[in-house]
């Protein structure tokens, strides 16, 4: 089961749970990946809506500490769509900022 609080999101794989994360080495990784100018630049490709199918593979091979070969041929529960909808979500939760109210 993933933890939203420390920014994981579930997404199944070959029929089995899995949790997907982005370690700051992992972000890195993307980042040079992606052949992003900065972190923000990588991110706003995403939230505009300029990603490309490859750039969707590479953020949820990064967030499974999988190959990409891997991703391309595995089949995820709820097919394609799910798994954009959990990489979406993984974004959100990686770089979501704690409700300091709360801690008040």
């Amino acid at each position: 089961m993933s933890n939203p609080f420390h920014g994981e999101v579930s997404l199944e794989v070959n029929g089995e749970a899995r949790v997907m994360r982005l370690s700051l080495g992992a972000l890195a990784a993307l980042e040079a990946r992606l052949e992003s100018g900065s972190l923000v630049a990588m991110v706003s490709r995403f939230e505009d809506g300029s990603f490309r199918t490859a750039d969707l593979v590479a953020l949820i091979s990064a967030g499974l500490g999988m190959p990409e070969d891997a991703v391309l041929s595995a089949e995820f529960g709820g097919g394609p769509m799910a798994a954009a909808r959990a990489a979406a979500q993984l974004l959100k939760v990686t770089f979501a900022l704690p409700d300091v109210a709360a801690d008040a």
